[in-house]
């Protein structure tokens, strides 16, 4: 659990173009969400909720990203398709997966495989992990993360 704790800092390619330094944005409050894959159907609902909330989250001067394995011309793609307000960022060498601990190993089709398990953290102005989801289930989840955020203000 990293609860409490400094979140790791971590430089990552992002999409448009940009490199997103965690540390560069103390100060205010970030939402990490790491999602399985892109153009799949819950991580498609889960963008499409934060996306669509978005604006609540700015209004609170909070920065949101969703990271994957994914390439950035995969993002891009994702991006685009759903019209992400948002970065998404691209951890192909799953070193911040590994860092935020939401590599796990999953059951698909009775077969054991690496993979992202969808989890969530609320990095403070301070660079605290202020709270962290984990095994998230999509319905709602952007609303309570939301909710969450604007306890920090």
């Amino acid at each position: 659990m990293l609860q409490g704790q400094l979140a790791p800092d971590f430089e990552l390619p992002a999409t448009s173009g940009r490199v997103v330094r965690l540390s560069a944005l103390r100060g205010k409050p970030v939402v990490l969400y790491f999602y399985p894959k892109d153009n799949t159907p819950g991580c498609t609902t889960e963008g499409q909720d934060f996306r669509d909330l978005y604006d609540l989250f700015q209004a609170l001067d909070c920065e949101v990203f969703g990271i994957s394995r994914d390439s950035i011309k995969s993002h891009e793609g994702f991006k685009a398709k759903l019209g992400l307000p948002f970065e998404l960022l691209s951890d192909e060498d799953e070193k911040v997966c590994e860092a935020y601990g939401v590599i796990k190993l999953k059951n698909m089709y009775g077969k054991k495989v690496r993979g992202i398990e969808r989890s969530t953290f609320v990095i403070d102005r301070e660079g605290r992990v202020a709270r962290e989801w984990r095994a998230v289930k999509v319905p709602d989840h952007a609303r309570d993360v939301l909710e969450f955020v604007r306890t920090l203000a």
